[in-house]
């Protein structure tokens, strides 16, 4: 034990520095993993095949660039849709009432049962089920009714079918959310005379947030990933972009490298923008925690310890 006196006279004895078991088995495995990087490394930028010279040429060329607008554009559009969508069916699957509860189930099981590509097909040929999309009284007259390819556009089909489909699964990580919270701090609203949504905004989701950003971010990322699969509608997104480039070239692999590339430099961005949403959403328990050690700081000295 080491002895350190403080200014209020008080000795504390300090523990002596704690040596950690060396660990040599994690040195190998790190000196075996460092040694494949490197040689997956060195296999690709010797291998000719690769064809990097093209890869340079197509990264930053305007077809590739106006596909990655585009494909940022779907994504966060889709995602902030999904997100006011499942912020509803959360509230619903949470409700007392047994109706919104089951159509909310019922949302999320379709959705979430129905692959991506399926409904992406769906509804690029909807036109087929409804010629037409009109609105007006039952039985009676129609207000007016719109030609369904002319509303259902590629774009359109994409961002509905992302949308819908995300909305499923971000309503799930919502609702986990929000039970996370104890039923005590929604009684404790209640009691304060605070609104259902007054509590809901104030109360219950700043504390949500620290269990939803998490899984809610990586559901972006995955939007951003599975935007690749409307291509399949001839939506001029990154992939598809891509696609028509060595459609016409027949240079697959540095174009199918480069959208690679571009895909995980938008993963990158949105990790680091998680890490800054989620230090922002525990600060609060960084406080708590350093409030608790001055206490425990200030119990010890009382104690003469």
């Amino acid at each position: 034990m080491v002895s350190e006196s403080i200014e209020s006279g008080v000795d504390i004895q300090l523990p002596a520095r704690i040596v950690g078991r060396r660990k040599y088995g994690t040195w190998v495995a790190g000196v075996i993993a460092a040694a494949l990087v490197v040689l997956v490394l060195v296999s690709a930028f010797t291998n000719d095949n690769f064809a990097w010279p093209a890869f340079g040429h197509y990264l930053f060329s305007p077809s590739i660039l106006l596909g990655l607008g585009h494909t940022v554009e779907l994504a966060v559009l889709s995602m902030a849709l999904s997100i006011v969508i499942g912020v509803v069916l959360a509230m619903m699957r949470q409700s007392a009432n047994k109706v919104l509860t089951t159509a909310a189930g019922a949302y999320i099981w379709i959705f979430r049962a129905t692959p991506l590509l399926v409904l992406l097909l769906l509804l690029y040929n909807l036109a087929a089920l409804y010629p037409k999309i009109s609105l007006g009284v039952p039985f009676g007259p129609d207000l007016f009714a719109l030609d369904t390819n002319t509303v259902i556009t590629v774009a359109g089909a994409a961002i509905i079918g992302l949308t819908l489909h995300e909305a499923a699964y971000c309503a799930e990580i919502f609702r986990a959310g929000l039970i996370s919270v104890g039923r005590g701090q929604r009684e404790a609203a209640e009691a304060l005379g605070m609104p259902g949504l007054l509590a809901l905004r104030r109360i219950v989701l700043p504390q949500a947030m620290r269990a939803i950003v998490p899984p809610l971010t990586n559901q972006f990322v995955n939007v951003v990933k599975t935007t690749s699969i409307v291509s399949v509608i001839a939506m001029p997104e990154l992939l598809y972009s891509a696609q028509i480039i060595y459609a016409r070239t027949y240079e697959t692999i540095p174009l199918l490298l480069v959208v690679t590339f571009w895909y995980l430099v938008l993963t990158a961005l949105l990790t680091l923008a998680q890490r800054r949403v989620e230090r922002y959403f525990n600060r609060g328990e960084a406080v708590l925690s350093a409030a608790a050690a001055r206490k425990l700081s200030r119990t010890a000295l009382e104690a003469g310890l």
